[in-house]
């Protein structure tokens, strides 16, 4: 019985050992594997044995992007200012060996050698300058991260600097100066529209004063027009009525003839047309000489008719 119970025990070990040998990578991961406390090989995603007792999985490595966010480190300025400055690094193991046996502490090594790096840039560099080129000290910082951790199998993606943060007394002239840029900029809007308007307003006065010429020049041209029009129409009414009278000069003449009237009923009824000539403002009348001989004639027999 005693010997029975112990063939199950040991044949529980060996499954136990057996399944133990049985790894699985999953996605995005890879495990570093020693023999005999030497590096084997690399285990990328799937399933995998290794050998009991002698095989060892010596370190598993996350090959998905990974963030580190350091703490603020104090860095001075070219123009000697103290500042604290925090970065944010985007990394990426490349290659699992190298990251496993390249530096004892991956994190600590990035975060000493990100310190070291951003001392070294912002030294030669101004406060104003600093605060104003993060896109420049980013760059500069991830092409120096990304070759000094060439060797530990991590390649740097990114590099950003999350807050920089100047002494209390520069923050306090910073506060001052964007005040007084900001009143000057209110001051400049306000003359520039203050320009403006009264640019406006002497545009405004300029087209009123056109208009007003205009319309006045509009207005004498119609009068004038108006003037002509009046002019052309007594001149026409004039010239329909001396064509009335001559017309019925014409139609009485025409009327004498056809009632058989002689030559001597012609000249009279002349003579009388120069008589109502004389009743007008003219001073000299100028009479044929064929109807000179007939006046004394006229006036003969009106002294008769009496």
């Amino acid at each position: 019985m005693g010997g029975l119970i112990a063939l199950v025990v040991i044949l529980i070990l060996i499954v136990m050992v057996l399944l133990s040998c049985i790894k699985i990578v999953p996605q995005a991961h890879a495990y570093v594997v020693e023999r005999l406390g030497a590096y084997q090989q690399t285990w990328s995603v799937g399933l995998h044995l290794k050998v009991p007792f002698i095989d060892k999985v010596a370190k598993r490595v996350v090959l998905k992007e990974q963030v580190v966010d350091f703490a603020p480190q104090p860095v001075i300025t070219k123009d000697n200012v103290t500042m604290r400055i925090d970065t944010v690094v985007f990394f990426q193991i490349t290659d699992p060996k190298l990251f496993a046996y390249g530096v004892e502490n991956p994190i600590m090594a990035i975060e000493n050698l990100t310190a070291t790096t951003l001392r070294n840039i912002i030294g030669e560099m101004e406060l104003d300058q600093t605060l104003t080129s993060r896109e420049v000290i980013n760059t500069k910082m991830r092409a120096s991260l990304d070759i000094a951790t060439d060797p530990w199998g991590i390649k740097v993606n990114r590099v950003e600097l999350k807050n920089i943060i100047p002494p209390a007394a520069i923050q306090d002239a910073m506060e001052k100066q964007m005040k007084a840029e900001r009143e000057r900029r209110e001051a400049i809007l306000r003359a520039e529209g203050e320009k403006k308007s009264t640019v406006l307003v002497a545009e405004g006065q300029k087209e009123s004063a056109i208009l007003e010429a205009e319309a006045e020049k509009q207005s004498a041209i119609l009068r004038a027009e108006a003037q002509k029009e009046k002019m052309i129409r007594e001149a026409e009414g004039e010239a329909e009525a001396i064509l009335k009278v001559q017309k019925a000069t014409a139609d009485g003449i025409r009327m004498i003839r056809e009632a058989g009237a002689d030559e001597a009923v012609l000249k009279i009824k002349s003579l009388e047309a120069f008589e109502k000539a004389a009743d007008g403002q003219a001073t000299k009348i100028i009479i044929p000489s064929e109807i000179q001989g007939l006046a004394g004639l006229a006036a003969s027999a009106r002294e008769i008719l009496k």
